[in-house]
């Protein structure tokens, strides 16, 4: 740990809302929030629509921005763990930003392929696990532990309210100017959280060159043992490799499913996404309430009970009214995952040994994320062979199943997630 003090701005009223540095960080995770999801559908419809991929080539897309999480997510926790978290934030937003300009300007020169967008959505995907591991750390620098709750659930809302504005958007400026125009804002919403992030004033502690000498590999290991060892985040993470198995695997479909099968315009494309997700910000902000009225374990139960059975109305989806069952189920699992997310982001904060907490992150975060390229593939080569909507039923079937993975840990026998863990 560091021998230096935390400098963190003193709490005033009204909550984080007066933190301005809390405030500058939300706000440019809210504007590149938008931005990313602007690029998970216009992605796909450059693909689709511009160099007529199919099914596989899409979900292979879909993959490659998530696969980073299997290649590099364990190292990458222990360097965070060594290095200053801002500068790292920094330098991810300012790839990312010229990753995604590299789209268009190949487009206008004619030069743009699949193979490009799967560049692009690797080194993307690169640089979100830096960005996503540092980010955790970094929150607990700026806030104090009964903050976290407050911070998480802000955090969480405006990205799932990111959800539902982005794909619109996207949908929006691929009808009016072509799906290439929308990631030029993807590539402008990176250069605005930079440039919050260079405002915020609270000095990080440094860490003793003891601990930056240390072997990597024995930081790795160590993160490694105490998720696999920990009775709550090792059921917390198998859960959340599970699920996202499922919920990946219909995403990584169901625009080819809307655009081929459905025969929808890239504009309602983006509309129903958007409000497939809009269910995600009632959650997120809904979530906090929920686990103080009824305990963070019985929050959690709740959050996966609405992420499972409800995938089964998405392959119900017809043309017409019968886009309303996408919808419904789509709105009553992002309310379920919102609620998961923020509850189980601010128990690992709070339980995590803070000089831990990057390889703890990371470590749960590889298994979490590991799951969503293989997931992306399988899902591909299922609508490649028997159809989307068959696809998508498999995926959305497994999804349902998934809320039992916590009945098989302690879990469900809390009304409240522990403070620390117990003493060996």
């Amino acid at each position: 740990m560091s021998t230096a003090t935390r400098v963190t701005p003193a709490p005033s009223a009204g909550g984080l809302l007066r933190h301005r540095d809390f405030r500058l960080l939300w706000t440019g995770q809210a504007v590149s929030s938008v931005g990313s999801n602007v690029s998970t559908v216009a992605l796909p419809l450059v693909a689709v629509a511009v160099l007529d991929a199919g099914a596989f080539q899409v979900a292979v897309l879909t993959a490659a921005a998530w696969l980073p999480w299997l290649l590099i997510g364990l190292p990458v926790g222990a360097w965070v763990d060594r290095l200053p978290r801002r500068p790292v934030m920094l330098a991810c937003d300012l790839v990312s930003a010229l990753l995604f300009l590299s789209v268009p300007l190949a487009a206008v020169l004619n030069r743009l392929t699949v193979g490009h967008l799967l560049l692009v959505a690797l080194g993307a995907g690169a640089a979100r696990v830096f960005f996503e591991t540092a980010d955790q750390v970094y929150l607990p620098v700026l806030l104090r532990p009964e903050q976290l709750p407050e911070g998480n659930a802000k955090l969480h809302a405006t990205q799932t309210m990111s959800y539902v504005v982005g794909p619109g958007i996207a949908g929006l400026i691929a009808q009016l100017a072509g799906a290439v125009a929308a990631l030029l804002l993807d590539a402008l919403t990176f250069l605005v959280s930079a440039a919050c992030l260079l405002r915020i004033r609270t000095v990080e502690p440094r860490r003793r060159r003891a601990d930056r000498s240390r072997s990597l590999r024995r930081d790795i290991a160590e993160g490694l043992r105490f998720v696999a060892r920990d009775p709550y985040l090792r059921v917390l993470t198998v859960f959340g490799a599970a699920s996202n198995i499922g919920l990946t695997g219909y995403q990584a479909v169901l625009v080819v499913f809307l655009v081929r099968d459905l025969r929808l315009a890239p504009g309602l494309v983006g509309v129903l996404v958007a409000v497939m997700s809009a269910g995600g910000i009632v959650g997120a902000l809904s979530a906090t309430t929920l686990a103080r009225r009824f305990g963070t374990a019985r929050a959690m139960l709740l959050g996966a009970a609405f992420t499972g059975p409800p995938a089964l109305l998405i392959p119900l989806a017809a043309p017409g009214a019968g886009l309303l069952w996408p919808a419904l189920g789509g709105v009553l699992i992002g309310l379920g995952v919102a609620i998961g997310n923020v509850v189980k982001g601010s128990f690992r904060q709070t339980y995590t040994p803070h000089h831990l907490l990057g390889r703890v992150t990371v470590s749960m975060h590889m298994l979490n994320f590991g799951t969503i390229p293989l997931a992306a593939v399988l899902a591909g080569a299922l609508g490649a062979r028997y159809g989307a909507r068959t696809a998508i039923w498999v995926m959305t079937a497994w999804l349902a199943l998934t809320p039992l993975i916590l009945l098989v840990g302690p879990v469900r026998r809390r009304r409240d997630l522990p403070a620390a863990p117990a003493a060996s």
